[in-house]
């Protein structure tokens, strides 16, 4: 029996909570456990933070990259995961592979130390898993840590000669699906699709609309931003720019808005029509920002504009964007697919539809992993059914916006050709009325896209009654 003294056990440490990566965890929680979306779990999260006190602009800063980050390459970081782990994904519990998530986009994805985000990542799982989950954390980053990105990416992506889908879905974190709907829509080559790709991960700016008779774009310009590129309307601002540091902004006047939907409202404003041009109707308004356009374009023509949404709580935020708007306006809660108007009443109408939101990835990242291919056929009968109804309230030869965020061809051009085997209508070619907005395709209908115009991918067609 060995006379040596036992060393003296260390006394239990408890976890440090680094209210940083607590704060990226919970969102991260929401976003998986609810199907909450980030854009809006985080600010109400960022701002009780901030109250608590000791939760400077850095820390923002940080959470707001790893939450963004960690969504934005979750397909990526699951195949290195999936390579560093002993059993198949599916059966680590969710709470730890959010962690080790956020770990591996430390490791991959920033600057961070591999020591510091491996230390801060077990700190984290002892804090919210407890200590022997943080074990297993600690274990599985070590291996992570063991290759830089280029490195796993060469290891977990097959080769692009063999599945060129497959290896662009893991390089650039879609899913093969996406990859291979935005790839149709898109057309061209390697190049260009890995450009696409690459725009969907990128943080987007923030972009505000002056709502026409309210507010200016000039008014709107400070030190910190600058003219959108395509829209009289736009401003961008800076990165870390706080929208709400405007008065025009907080009174109402301008609101956050993406220059495409922007691009959109004005395009159906600008169609040449010949005789009366009294009623507007935006079928699909919610939450308000095309409305608020289209709503002081039309008081500047004498023009009403009719807001209709179908959700109660939409309705509220449509009429709020349009109060204080400069002419007449109604704001009516009605299902676009069961009309409360009768048919011919509109002069103009644009039906912004509801649709998978493959256009707007750079937004709502976790929007790519949660979508499946069988939503196109859910949501194919609601946007059929809602242009079908708005060539029925425009008057013969008022026109007609199709308008989706989404450029999959099943979103768009396969349902505008549908309806227009039902109903009499000829193509408005949409590309004149964006002067000076290039690659806009050979038309008639447009597709905007993050990597060419930086903006969401809106499509748009124009289309006049006929009969």
């Amino acid at each position: 029996m060995s006379n040596r003294p036992r060393r003296p056990a260390q006394p239990y440490r408890r976890p440090r909570k680094d209210p940083v990566r607590v704060l990226a965890y919970e969102a991260l929680r929401a976003v998986d456990d609810r199907d909450a979306y980030a854009n809006l779990v985080l600010p109400p999260l960022l701002r009780k933070a901030r109250a608590a006190g000791g939760f400077d602009d850095r820390d923002a800063a940080l959470a707001t990259e790893l939450v963004y980050g960690t969504l934005r390459r979750q397909g990526t970081y699951d195949a290195v995961i999936a390579r560093c782990v002993d059993r198949p994904l599916r059966e680590v519990d969710p709470p730890v592979l959010d962690v080790l998530s956020l770990g591996a986009h430390q490791l991959l994805g920033t600057r961070i130390p591999a020591h510091a985000a491996v230390s801060a990542s077990v700190e984290l799982a002892r804090a919210v898993l407890g200590d022997g989950r943080a074990k297993f954390v600690n274990a599985v980053l070590r291996k992570v840590a063991a290759h830089d990105l280029d490195g796993w990416l060469e290891r977990v992506a097959p080769p692009y000669e063999d599945d060129a889908e497959a290896h662009l879905g893991i390089v650039h974190a879609h899913p093969r699906w996406v990859v291979s709907a935005l790839w149709d829509a898109l057309g061209g080559g390697r190049s260009e699709m890995e450009d696409l790709l690459e725009a969907d991960n990128e943080r987007p700016e923030v972009t505000l609309a002056a709502r026409p008779g309210r507010a200016t774009a000039a008014e709107l310009l400070t030190a910190d931003a600058e003219p959108g590129r395509w829209s009289p309307y736009a401003v961008r601002l800076a990165e870390g720019g706080d929208p709400g540091a405007l008065e025009a902004v907080r009174d109402g006047r301008a609101g956050v808005q993406d220059e495409g939907s922007q691009l959109v409202a004005l395009a159906l404003a600008d169609v040449p029509l010949t005789g009366r041009d009294t009623r507007w109707l935006d079928g699909c308004a919610g939450p308000g920002g095309k409305a608020a356009l289209l709503g002081g374009l039309a008081a500047a023509r004498g023009a009403v504009l009719v807001a209709a949404e179908k959700q109660p709580h939409r309705a509220r935020l449509v009429a709020r964007a349009l109060e204080g708007n400069p002419g007449p306006y109604q704001v009516v809660t009605a299902d676009g697919t069961r009309p409360a108007w009768r048919p011919g009443t509109f002069d103009r109408v644009l039906v912004d539809v509801p649709c998978t939101g493959l256009g707007a990835l750079r937004r709502r990242p976790e929007a790519r992993w949660r979508r499946r291919p069988e939503d196109l056929a859910r949501f194919a009968p609601l946007q059929r059914g809602l242009l079908r109804e708005a060539l029925a309230a425009v008057r013969p030869g008022g026109v007609v916006g199709y308008a989706t965020c989404s450029p999959h061809l099943a979103e768009t051009r396969a349902v505008v050709d549908d309806i227009r085997r039902e109903v009499p209508t000829e193509w408005v070619d949409a590309r004149p009325l964006l002067p000076g907005v290039p690659g806009l395709g050979d038309g008639p209908d447009i597709q905007l896209w993050p990597h060419r115009h930086g903006t969401d991918a809106m499509y748009l067609a124009l289309l006049r009654r006929t009969g």
